[in-house]
């Protein structure tokens, strides 16, 4: 088996795991909801929840990485103690990178793809009307191989940089990505701030609205900021595991994790301050998911003096995201077949690169060919079932896992966890926290998993609601017995 490499610095480090952390969803999501309720006051919020919620559970995967120096699915088998079920959630894990990305690199060959027309001036106002700019976007999910071209380009280019290795592929291309993407992203908001009209668009934004936390509801101000804090680092399926995992132990995790978190978090509000500002210099109201990014934004550049420049560098920035996420992600699934079959790099990328253009056709056809599908209901389709099995369920169920195994006996154990998350200069993990990370911290994430599930089918009724709730149960009672069923024979690692 290939010698194991680690991060040649710690920005290294920080740079691949904020680039993981900095996805689509950031960009589609974060502004949106940031407006909606109450602007500041919201990300204050938010902010509070990202140190208490984020942190301590990044730290934790952080941890598991670095003192195993093994994927996923292999970190759980090296730390466990003898006649545990920890290793078993390895599985679970490595399936959630797997099924991320069949989607992922869809959504991936989407920025490519508009990346291009802009580059082309296919969307200007000579070119194209606001109709058209819409039907575009119907145009491009409508076309299987189309779709299909965009997301093979977005993997090739992914696993190709992964078969550089971990130093000269994964480090040093991310590093110059999120480089890239922080200039590309400061440009953009710059430019969108001295639009005509912008000064309301960032008021809207920025400034505090307890009116509108009022209307939308003071506990559902604070759901919304806790749901988001946590999705926002894409915790739970080991995908910061393995950073952590090439991570020397120069220095501590907590510093460390607080770096990715700020960066992860200045990419977010800048974000919207590249999209709300616009939106209200032309009038259009801002809109959340793939219309504000495929619709809204394009038709904004379309009225835009230089916005195939404009859009052109948008597209850039969305790509340098999506492919940096995507990058670490399948350096997560080559560790785990490499770990588990003794594979070299160069076979695990052959395999892993033939087997994950196969599992994207269901996500590319769902959208055309299987487009009758519609797994949660009507209006659904084969991507939403993904994102779903995904970030509704395998996040918050691995980041129960993760805790569970840093801070109880019957894992790796809070002694081995602190000792981990303390080597090296820097930030100290605080040391009265165990209470806090044992009891509180797990309940807010079950609250957090059953709200998801309640919020998706409450309003489909109760034929919808009542199976689901149960399937939800179903997946707590697994994680309950992976966690508390073992044997206990030995001690942790």
């Amino acid at each position: 088996m290939e010698k194991r490499e680690t991060f040649s610095s710690r920005l290294g480090f920080i740079l691949v795991s904020a680039g993981c952390a900095v996805g689509i969803g950031n960009v589609w999501r974060f502004p949106y909801i940031c407006g909606e309720f109450g602007g500041a006051a919201f990300i204050l919020i938010y902010l509070v929840f990202l140190v208490v919620l984020g942190i301590p559970i990044l730290v934790c995967e952080y941890a598991v990485g670095r003192s195993s120096r093994k994927s996923c699915v292999a970190s759980f088998q090296e730390l466990e103690p003898k006649g545990s079920h920890f290793h078993h959630y390895g599985v679970m894990a490595m399936a959630g990178n797997v099924l991320l990305m069949m989607f992922y690199t869809t959504v991936a060959g989407w920025m490519m793809c508009y990346f291009w027309k802009c580059l082309r001036g296919e969307f200007t106002a000579a070119a194209m009307t606001t109709e058209q700019v819409a039907d575009a976007f119907t145009s491009l999910t409508g076309d299987p191989g189309q779709m299909l071209f965009w997301a093979v380009l977005a993997t090739v280019i992914s696993f190709g940089i992964c078969a550089l290795g971990v130093v000269k592929g994964v480090e040093r291309v991310s590093k110059c990505m999120m480089i890239g993407l922080l200039g590309l992203i400061v440009v953009l908001a710059v430019h969108s701030a001295t639009l005509p009209g912008a000064g309301a668009g960032i008021r809207f934004y920025l400034v505090p609205d307890f009116a509108a936390m009022a209307e939308q509801g003071i506990g559902n101000v604070i759901f919304a900021a806790m749901s988001q804090s946590f999705f926002t680092l894409s915790l739970g399926i080991g995908a910061m595991s393995i950073c952590g995992s090439y991570k020397d132990k120069d220095a501590s995790l907590t510093g460390d994790a607080l770096s990715v978190t700020i960066l992860d978090t200045f990419v977010a509000l800048m974000a919207g301050m590249i999209i709300i500002p616009a939106c209200f210099s032309f009038g259009i109201t801002p809109g959340s998911g793939p219309s504000l990014i495929f619709i809204t934004l394009p038709n904004i550049f379309n009225q835009m003096s230089g916005g195939r420049i404009w859009g052109m560098l948008f597209f850039l920035f969305m790509s340098f995201a999506a492919i940096s996420t995507i990058i670490t992600v399948f350096e997560n699934i080559l560790a785990c077949t490499m770990d588990l079959w003794h594979w070299s790099r160069k076979k695990a990328v052959a395999v892993n690169t033939v087997a994950m253009v196969v599992l994207a056709l269901p996500c590319v056809l769902g959208f055309n060919v299987l487009s009758g599908l519609q797994p949660l209901g009507p209006g659904s389709g084969l991507m939403d079932l993904e994102d779903f099995i995904v970030s509704n369920n395998l996040l918050p169920l691995g980041s129960l896992v993760y805790l569970a195994f840093c801070v109880n006996r019957c894992g790796w154990g809070w002694d081995n966890f602190l000792a981990e998350a303390d080597a090296g200069k820097g930030l100290r993990f605080p040391g009265w926290a165990r209470g806090y990370m044992r009891y509180v911290l797990p309940a807010i994430v079950v609250v957090i998993y059953v709200k998801g599930y309640w919020d998706m089918f409450r309003e489909k009724g109760t034929g919808y609601l009542v199976p689901w709730l149960a399937v939800a149960a179903a997946f707590l009672a697994v994680i309950g017995w992976i966690v508390f069923g073992g044997e206990k024979e030995g001690k942790a690692k």
